[in-house]
């Protein structure tokens, strides 16, 4: 089994007396069994530093993943990892890391961009929103021959607790001749959760990636906008889960591409 931590490292909200800014490294398994801080001067906040920090808390087995959630500390430990034969991931679901920064009361939030609408040569035909129970999810579409498939061990509903029959919402999108380019192309972007924004017009925005933001569709059917309300009422009793899939059309013959997501803090 692969050695996965979780780390950040940023600028401390705590200073010296005289005005100095630290930066604070802190590093941590999924079950915070393990964990490691280090600080040092703002000056010295460099790659080289992380190396020798990263080389002192593994010891004698180095991980083989870091999964990484503030874009201000990826290039660094990236750098880091690069000079450890360490792999860095970007990655948004850094769960025990989270709850260790918020229980520092140090902060968390990250600056986003507004949305960007989806690529027009990407544009599906139709969509829809739909529900299917936990305890056929995974077995509904794992034997199934989809060309991008992604169900993470971590999101299986089992794993999160959640009852068989509780209503996972979704969307499904209906891309026609362009299904599997759609589908490759949100493969590409690293598909985090898939949310519904009120405004004028009304809109799903796909978070994917540290910070990116898609506008998927849009709409101002005022029907179709309760109906996406009742979709963020089931995101949370399903503790997050939902789903989108991709497929050319509503014949439930093909699919072009499924995920399972999870809304993050």
């Amino acid at each position: 089994m692969s050695l996965v931590w979780q780390a950040d490292f940023y600028r401390s909200p705590v200073q010296t007396v005289d005005g100095q800014i630290f930066w604070e490294l802190l590093i941590c398994d999924a079950t915070r069994s393990f964990e490691y801080t280090a600080t040092c001067l703002q000056s010295a906040a460099n790659s080289s530093w992380l190396t020798s920090q990263i080389q002192l808390a593994a010891g004698e087995k180095l991980p083989d993943v870091i999964q990484v959630f503030r874009p201000q500390s990826l290039s660094l430990l990236t750098a880091a990892g690069r000079n450890l034969g360490i792999n860095v991931e970007p990655q948004r679901q850094t769960l025990a890391l989270k709850q260790w920064l918020q229980e520092k009361q140090y902060p968390i939030a990250v600056d986003k961009p507004p949305p960007v609408p989806l690529p027009e040569n990407l544009w599906g035909d139709e969509w829809r929103l739909a529900t299917l129970q936990a305890g056929e999810i995974v077995d509904l579409f794992s034997d199934r021959l989809i060309p991008i498939l992604s169900i993470p061990e971590a999101l299986k509903p089992i794993n999160l607790g959640l009852a068989s029959t509780v209503a996972i919402p979704g969307i499904v999108i209906y891309g026609g001749r362009r299904s599997l380019r759609l589908a490759q192309w949100i493969a590409e972007t690293r598909p985090v959760s898939l949310n519904y924004i009120p405004g004028a017009p009304d809109g799903l925005v796909l978070e994917a990636g540290l910070v990116d933001r898609w506008i998927l569709v849009t709409f101002v059917d005022t029907e179709v906008a309760a109906a996406a309300k009742v979709y963020e009422q089931r995101k949370q009793q399903s503790r997050g889960l939902h789903f989108l899939l991709v497929q050319p059309d509503d014949s439930g013959m093909t699919y072009s591409g499924f995920w399972l997501l999870q809304a993050t803090v």
